[in-house]
């Protein structure tokens, strides 16, 4: 259950997306998070971030997703893990190429129903299929588990989900991925309206909540039901429970399910880059590039992406499971970028010169950090194994580190001029909380509130 701390601490940064970030984003009607970065620090940092963002759709999003879905496909249809990978990528992309952020928009929309259906009935079946192997109690059902296996809150380190580990590094990751990362807040940026920018990834928040209960508790349960079976691949545990428990028809349906969710990930993804080539890389070496010519240009920058992402998504098999390999490569990327973002908009001293050099910095010592650490040379993980510093806390320390770096840059170059910063950064820290609600609809304060009084009273719970 350890892993449920990605579902429920998600609704933590998806306050700060709501309070601190989406004010700014919206006011400042733009088109990307790059686009912001150039507002506040230059066109240094918006490119560079551009380059980060499409590699993080690129080996996360994308790469990772297709993998997901090729493994489902191979248990579900018996067809091999490239030719899946050929299938799931010319479907998805050809909806999000033609069919661009609305399409993307509307699919999810219907596919998150038919996820968390699928996801209710594989969580029913396999509670119902408890008695039927001897467990009638809690207490028999706690018995079977490894020590501490339901529980949220760890002590022990080792696979790298220590409550400190998860304190100290998911804030690193969840910034990045649910506030600055284009292909998630692309949604906000889409938004009607300032409230409905703030009140969405609050709204993201509750619905996070779920996924412990109808997708990381069932794994737990399949480990009971099914450990023999399963082993150490972490990866077959779902598709285990639905080919046991599941009947033929319903199985279909969770199938198409959890092959939409994936496929909307992709699709999301896929627009972003599109997005990011067109308005932060093309747009800006050639001005004159009108409107039809970047619709243009992100298509065919989208097919370009999706098939450099299949030559990735091959690699999955490197990981110990799905889930382990989206928040490695993340603790890798993100470090650099959340700094270069809260220290943005909460330290107007803040300049140009250190977003860029951290940016940059951070980026060359995340992907030393990848390479050693894949392993793409030798067979040990020299950082998680040889140094015993797992991915939550290696996050962590490169947050620490691009921090330093950030701040000392600052004090050393000129502060920016005062209307240069204007709109783009908090007055103070607890301005977030203390500014003058305007308007007669709910406060978004309020529900943030709510939300995080549920959080703790479930992690109370879950402890």
């Amino acid at each position: 259950m350890g892993w449920g701390n990605f579902e429920w601490a998600a609704g933590f940064t998806l306050i700060i997306l709501g309070l601190v970030f989406a004010p700014f984003y919206f006011r400042n009607r733009i088109e990307t998070l790059p686009e912001f970065l150039e507002r506040r620090f230059g066109p240094g940092a918006r490119s560079v971030l551009a380059f980060m963002a499409i590699l993080g759709a690129l080996f996360i999003h994308i790469g990772m997703s297709l993998y997901a879905g090729a493994t489902v496909f191979e248990q579900f249809f018996g067809i091999n893990v490239v030719a899946s990978i050929l299938i799931i990528s010319i479907i998805t992309g050809i909806y999000t190429v033609v069919g661009g952020l609305k399409a993307v928009v509307i699919t999810e929309t219907i596919q998150t129903v038919v996820l968390i259906v699928g996801c209710i009935a594989v969580t029913v079946y396999a509670i119902l299929a408890l008695p039927d192997h001897g467990i009638n109690t809690v207490a028999e059902f706690k018995a079977a588990l490894r020590p501490g296996q339901i529980s949220m809150i760890h002590t022990d380190n080792s696979v790298g989900l220590a409550w400190y580990a998860v304190l100290l590094g998911y804030p690193v990751l969840g910034i990045w991925y649910w506030c600055t990362d284009q292909t998630i807040v692309q949604r906000v940026l889409a938004a009607r309206s300032e409230h409905d920018a703030q009140i969405g990834p609050l709204f993201a928040g509750f619905i996070k909540i779920l996924p412990v209960f109808i997708m990381v508790f069932p794994g737990v349960i399949g480990y009971v039901l099914f450990q023999n079976e399963i082993g150490e691949n972490a990866n077959q545990v779902l598709p285990v429970l639905i080919n046991r428990l599941i009947p033929t028809g319903l199985k279909g349906l969770i199938a198409a399910g959890l092959l939409a969710a994936l496929m909307s990930t992709i699709a999301a993804a896929l627009n972003s880059c599109a997005t990011l080539v067109a308005v932060d890389i093309v747009t800006r070496l050639r001005p004159q590039t009108t409107d039809l010519q970047q619709v243009r240009i992100g298509r065919w920058s989208a097919v370009g992406i999706m098939l450099i992402a299949m030559a990735w998504s091959t690699q999955g098999g490197r990981f110990t499971s799905i889930s382990e390999a989206v928040q490695v490569i993340a603790a890798d990327l993100a470090p650099p970028i959340t700094t270069v973002f809260l220290w943005g908009v909460f330290w107007r001293r803040g300049t140009s010169q250190a977003a860029l050099t951290t940016l940059i910095f951070g980026f060359l010592m995340g992907a030393a950090a990848f390479v050693v650490d894949l392993p793409m040379i030798g067979d040990q993980k020299l950082i998680t194994e040889g140094w015993g510093i797992p991915f939550m806390m290696q996050a962590w320390w490169g947050f620490v580190i691009c921090s330093v770096v950030f701040v000392i840059v600052s004090l050393m170059t000129p502060p920016p001029p005062p209307e240069k910063i204007e709109g783009l950064t908090w007055e103070h820290p607890w301005a977030v909380i203390s500014r003058p609600q305007t308007g007669d609809k709910i406060d978004p304060r309020k529900v943030a509130g709510a939300l995080l009084f549920v959080l703790a009273a479930l992690y109370l719970m879950m402890h």
